[in-house]
């Protein structure tokens, strides 16, 4: 990531965001990011019987579901354009202080020094998928933003001092806001949620469109992108449940006998299943 120090304004700011908070469906829906605060430096990989997503780590580490944050405002800035009736380009150009507005985030030095290797990392990590977007496929690898600078002025005394963010949006998530138009709305509170209960209330918002569902619990695991074995999510998924955090969504553990493949009952073996139960008003919105 190439990081300019130079004076004068450059560009016109697309920033600030005056609307909700949107995001892409595909990136709601499947596991694009890792559950991790810190450096995650493992490849991530998610396969089903029709989506298949291949996340390739660099020294610096894979995108987390912190660093999706800029993708969100990115992608609310795009859908406010599109929704004015003006044609959006594929670069942004935003303040750090308006995106810190809209994640809660303080705006301290640290702040900076993480959005800083959130675009290093957004640029740096490699994606392939077959999910198509705007009626389109790709066969190789992407990165989320295939340009990020951060442009600085200088005081009389020579420190820099951060001015405003510019990124080029990737053409498969460009494409896919643009010609398919799959957005939805974010609740404010998802910025103040943890890595997992975060991913919950994505996967939720993007499955429950049509009322209540039912998933197995591995599978629902899987889909998060959860790496820790399924006891251990079953413990974690258990203190959520319990708390239930997770806004305009409730979250149930139903266990449920399992069966064999002859079918016959397996007998003192039980599988789990969640329920996710979108509140009242979520529906009717």
């Amino acid at each position: 990531m190439s990081l300019p120090v130079g004076q004068g304004d450059l560009f016109s700011l697309d920033s600030p965001l005056l609307k909700e908070v949107r995001g892409e469906h595909s990136l709601m829906a499947f596991p694009f990011f890792a559950l991790s605060k810190g450096k995650w430096t493992k490849p991530l990989a998610y396969k089903t019987e029709s989506v298949s997503i291949e996340i390739v780590a660099t020294p610096k580490g894979v995108a987390t579901i912190y660093d999706k944050e800029v993708l969100l405002y990115i992608a609310s800035l795009m859908v406010a354009k599109l929704e004015a009736g003006v044609q959006p380009a594929q670069d942004f150009y935003f303040t750090a202080h308006d995106l810190f507005r809209v994640t809660g985030d303080g705006g301290s030095a640290r702040s900076y020094a993480r959005l800083s290797d959130a675009l290093e990392r957004l640029q740096g990590t490699q994606i392939k998928t077959d999910i198509e977007a705007g009626g389109e496929g790709q066969a190789g690898f992407f990165s989320w933003l295939s340009d990020a600078q951060l442009q600085y002025t200088k005081t009389k005394g020579g420190d820099k001092r951060l001015k405003a963010v510019k990124v080029r949006l990737c053409d498969w998530l460009y494409r896919a806001i643009l010609r398919d138009r799959r957005v939805l709305a974010y609740a404010p509170s998802y910025f103040t949620l943890g890595p997992v209960e975060r991913r919950l209330y994505e996967v939720a918002r993007s499955t429950c469109t049509n009322g209540t569902v039912e998933v197995d619990i591995d599978e629902l695991r899987l889909q998060l992108g959860y790496q820790s074995s399924l006891k251990h999510f079953r413990f974690e998924l258990k203190r959520i449940v319990e708390e239930n955090t997770i806004p305009d969504f409730t979250f149930e553990l139903v266990d449920v006998t399992a069966e064999q493949a002859n079918g016959r009952v397996r007998r003192n073996a039980a599988a789990t299943r969640v329920k996710i139960t979108p509140s009242p008003l979520l529906e009717s919105a």
